[in-house]
């Protein structure tokens, strides 16, 4: 049978290798910034299944800090935090 690419690969089953993702985009960071210069109101579910409800004042690389006003003040590494969600009136989303 006769072969039109001769020997050379077909340029439809080249698989070319996929960019690796980066680790940190900015989006997390400048969602938790909106969240804090705003104060609103957000409900954190814990890898634990534990919810807490209040507003985000402070948070680094490694952590977030839940100010509550009718409890006491929380600090909460990233990795046991699930989800952060919105919640209307500090109730839980």
């Amino acid at each position: 049978m006769f072969s039109v690419n001769r020997g050379r690969p077909n340029p439809f089953t080249i698989k070319k290798p996929r960019s690796v993702p980066p680790g940190e985009t900015g989006e997390e960071a400048a969602f938790l910034r909106l969240l804090g210069q705003e104060q609103s109101p957000v409900t954190l579910k814990l890898v634990n299944g534990e919810t807490v409800s209040g507003w985000i004042e402070y948070y680094d690389e490694r952590m977030v800090r839940l100010t509550r006003a009718d409890a006491p003040n929380l600090f909460i590494y990233k990795d046991q935090i699930a989800y952060i969600a919105e919640s209307e009136n500090g109730e839980p989303a």
